[in-house]
């Protein structure tokens, strides 16, 4: 049995903490007042992307892959967070490379992060007994099906094992499993959120991630490339609907079970790149361009579940699209100088 939080401010362990997502996510959990441990060895991650967090006396960035085995005890730096009295509150494992364009460098790591790096994590939270939230993937439900429109989380997926990229969807499958088994044998408050299609602020260029390339081209005037097709359909969630709903989740007072967070809306990619050429006064045309193992057309979430903890998408696609663009006007230089 868990035992409830008595302490003012928790100390929060989020690993991949440089990432898209979980870069906003530490900047969430340092806004409502707590300690942020981040995790991360910057494999797919960017240090820029926390670079406004490392002044903050609440935040301490740790380098290192949890693929190897770790102790926080030993870590100076994490003194004023008084781990040995206060130990740590939440876990928000993100921790897993998921490069498109380099998704075949990363297999190795990938395979070790959706086991020994989960088992190295759990154990942490076995430590602490700490609450420990898995950052699991719509990639569990596999590909989508002619005739379904939409997933439930009773739905079981099939995912071939065997494919070139097993090891990050079946991966993802055996994360789940081997959090389930440690709430089953351990008593761990485990939660599992399957996160669809994001986009916002802070995602990898030059990756086949479509939508920061979309707009990069239609600022600097280049084809818009549609990987995937000129067919290709998706659903797209801004990155602050999933930061809320990460919190909602992890913050319910019994777990839910595994629960989607993603937009229910269907849309065209072809329509999206028009969408950005229009927003941005562009004179760019859209073209195909080549498949990925990695990009692939994935159901629609149902999302009842997550509804029942108060939460749905509040970014209209385009004011998502217009903070993005935004945003990268703004950096622009930077981000095509990394």
């Amino acid at each position: 049995m868990q035992v409830p939080t008595t302490f003012s401010q928790k100390n929060i362990l989020i690993t991949g903490g440089a990432g898209f997502i979980g870069s906003h996510l530490c900047e969430r959990m340092l806004k409502d007042g707590h300690r942020v441990i981040c995790l991360d060895n910057f494999a797919t991650s960017k240090p820029q992307n926390i670079n406004s967090l490392l002044q903050h006396p609440s935040f301490r960035f740790i380098r290192m892959d949890v693929n190897e085995s770790f102790s926080l005890d030993r870590f100076s730096e994490l003194a004023a967070f008084k781990l040995p009295f206060q130990g740590i509150q939440e876990i928000y494992h993100f921790a897993c490379p998921t490069s498109i364009k380099q998704f075949d460098q990363y297999k190795i790591q990938t395979l070790l992060s959706n086991s020994i790096g989960n088992y190295h994590v759990l154990e942490l939270a076995k430590k602490y007994r700490a609450k420990i939230l898995l950052a699991s993937s719509s990639v569990v439900y596999g590909e989508r099906k002619e005739g379904t429109q939409s997933v439930t989380e009773e739905d079981v997926g099939v995912v071939p094992h065997l494919s070139p990229r097993a090891c990050y969807d079946e991966g993802k499958r055996f994360s789940e499993t081997m959090f389930e088994t440690y709430r089953q044998v351990h008593g761990l408050d485990i939660r599992i959120a399957r996160i669809f299609r994001t986009y916002g602020p802070r995602m990898p260029l030059f990756d086949g991630h479509l939508i920061p390339d979309f707009i990069l081209n239609a600022l600097d005037g280049k084809d818009l490339v549609l990987y995937g097709g000129k067919d290709f359909r998706t659903s797209l969630v801004f990155v602050t609907d999933v930061i809320d709903g990460l919190t909602r989740l992890m913050e319910a007072p019994q777990d839910p079970g595994p629960t989607n967070l993603g937009s229910e809306q269907d849309v065209s990619t072809k329509e999206v790149a028009e969408k950005i050429i229009a927003m941005t006064a562009s004179s760019s045309k859209v073209v195909e361009g080549e498949n990925f193992a990695f990009l692939s057309e994935l159901a629609l979430p149902r999302i009842d579940r997550a509804k029942e903890l108060g939460w749905f998408p509040l970014v209209r696609l385009e004011d998502g699209l217009e903070r993005t663009i935004e945003y990268m006007k703004a950096n622009k230089i930077l981000l095509t100088a990394l």
